[in-house]
């Protein structure tokens, strides 16, 4: 498997419990980084690759909308937080090996924030993903430790 920039990411080319690497790359780039132009860049490749499917994309839509709120596009974030709540409304608490739930819950509180920014203006925050599955939490850390290692590697 490859990186956006072209790296290759030993030890995650076998996805466990049906996982992708993106997702797992997602997962990473959302808690540890907090990186979410690249979390649009990795699900944006998984929700093609996996059918277009909504919940990939509520993802998505969650983490373009933190980066609006981080640029101070404050209209663009309470659109992407709103479409993103919509999409992934129908989806249980527990899935996908996260606690969706807890997210959608934090989305919609920093949405209602968000709707009275103009009147009572709050400062940047990011939000986490609770990651439920103990296998999924492991590939995690160990693309933490990985890119860690590889950064320190280099210099």
């Amino acid at each position: 498997m490859m990186t956006m920039d072209g790296e290759k990411v030993a030890g995650l080319t076998e996805e466990s419990r049906g996982y992708p690497d993106l997702y797992v790359q997602f997962l990473y780039y959302f808690n540890i980084l907090r990186d979410y132009y690249e979390c649009h860049e990795v699900l944006e490749e998984l929700w093609l690759e996996e059918g277009r499917d909504p919940l990939w994309q509520g993802l998505l839509q969650i983490a373009v909308g933190l980066y609006h709120f981080r640029n101070e596009n404050i209209n663009g974030a309470r659109k992407l937080l709103r479409v993103a709540l919509n999409k992934l409304e129908p989806y249980p608490a527990r899935c996908a090996g996260i606690h969706l739930g807890r997210l959608k819950q934090d989305a919609r509180e920093l949405l209602i924030r968000l709707e009275g920014f103009e009147e009572a203006p709050v400062r940047y925050q990011d939000l986490n993903i609770i990651v439920l599955e103990p296998e999924l939490r492991q590939r995690v850390e160990a693309l933490k430790q990985e890119k860690e290692g590889r950064d320190d590697a280099g210099r």
